[in-house]
């Protein structure tokens, strides 16, 4: 099976590219909140998001400007193991992740469930570096980048699915690289 997604650009490097500016991280004050269609809302600070199973995970990165990177070494907690610690409601069927700067995105929950879907916190064994998503950004491989929020915050369970930031400005809600979803139409 071809690893590269039609016209992508495999690259060594890992570009910076996002939304605002790289906020403040500061661990005193900083919390995750997970919430929406839950049987148990949560709010966890760094340090107690940090004793959730930790899960290494060895995937392909890709942007939607069109460039690919393989191998990247993430670590951290699966979107699952957080959702088994919630409980969503059996009406939940999306969330939408919230980052600092009011940055979002949504997906299914049936893709965010994925083996391979992270709240990463460390990038090839060190502390992800803010500029790349950290202190927590969510690493979905199967899809284009801007899926992968970085700074993220907050996660809201919902019924309905909501339009993140790129989405409400033409890009496309599905953001297959494998289809070139790159827009939608």
């Amino acid at each position: 099976m071809q690893r590269l997604p039609p016209n992508q650009r495999l690259t060594s490097n890992f570009p910076v590219l996002h939304f605002g500016k790289v906020p403040e991280f500061d661990k005193g004050t900083w919390d995750f909140c997970v919430e929406g269609l839950v049987e148990n809302p949560v709010t966890l600070s760094y340090d107690e998001f940090l004793t959730l199973e930790r899960t290494i995970d060895v995937s392909d990165f890709h942007c939607v400007t069109g460039w690919s990177r393989f191998d990247n070494k993430w670590e951290g907690v699966r979107f699952s193991d957080v959702a088994k610690l919630v409980m969503p409601k059996s009406n939940a069927r999306f969330a939408t992740i919230e980052a600092d700067g009011g940055y979002t995105t949504t997906l299914p929950l049936a893709e965010l469930m994925e083996p391979d879907v992270l709240f990463a916190y460390a990038f090839e064994g060190k502390p992800l570096e803010p500029i790349h998503g950290g202190p927590l950004r969510l690493v979905v491989p199967k899809k284009y980048a801007y899926k992968c929020a970085k700074w993220v915050r907050r996660v809201v369970f919902t019924e309905k699915q909501e339009l993140g930031y790129w989405e409400q400005r033409g890009y496309s809600n599905s953001a297959d690289p494998w289809k070139e979803e790159r827009y939608s139409y």
